[in-house]
């Protein structure tokens, strides 16, 4: 005898307890209408953390959730700039706003929560650098330390050279990068004149 099947509530339950962070069209796909979802909101089961997205409330709450919530919401976008950095370690400046990078002439949708910051990336190089990291249970693509160090010494006019600098230090004094990983990603980059010099002061002594 066949177990009988799951209702829309039981499926939601699964889908949610397998991923804390679910778009609306994700469970729609499923076959969970927009009632069963706005049942499961008013009884506590999720809650909605933006347009369209949802949250289990029974899962940890990721202090870098917000950029599992960004990532949804812009699959094409990779978190970038002062927000990879902040992500990896290598500055105290906790931005105000996510930077997401996409590609030049993409189209990217209107994100009211978290507040974001979007920057334009050259299509043919966009993909290089990225490292999928598992938050929420989401897995968000944010640029490796060598290629945002790389970003952030081209691009002065939207990371102060300051932050790129002691960034530059502290990835190197915690071993976050090789030195000629980040040179290879600013060579890369078009920006390897610019950071030989800070490279080779900091790595002059040892």
């Amino acid at each position: 005898m066949e177990p009988p099947a799951l209702t829309q509530q039981q499926r939601l339950n699964a889908i949610v307890k397998a991923r804390p962070l679910v778009r609306a069209h994700e469970l729609r796909a499923q076959g969970i209408t927009a009632a069963t979802i706005s049942r499961a909101e008013a009884s506590g089961l999720i809650r909605r953390v933006s347009r369209g997205l949802y949250q289990s409330l029974d899962s940890d709450i990721d202090t870098n959730q917000p950029l599992a919530e960004i990532s949804k919401q812009i699959p094409n976008g990779i978190i970038c700039m002062t927000s990879a950095l902040a992500y990896h370690g290598l500055t105290d400046q906790m931005p105000r706003r996510i930077w997401v990078a996409i590609a030049k002439d993409t189209w990217a949708p209107t994100v009211s929560y978290p507040p974001m910051r979007l920057v334009r990336f050259k299509a043919a190089s966009i993909r290089d650098g990225i490292e999928y990291h598992l938050i929420s249970g989401v897995e968000v693509p944010i640029y490796s330390v060598a290629r945002t160090l790389a970003d952030v010494f081209r691009n002065p006019r939207l990371v102060d050279r300051s932050v790129a600098i002691e960034s530059l230090k502290s990835a190197l004094s915690q071993r976050k990068a090789t030195p000629s990983e980040i040179y290879e990603a600013a060579r890369h980059g078009g920006t390897s004149k610019t950071i030989a010099p800070y490279l080779e002061a900091l790595t002059s002594n040892g």
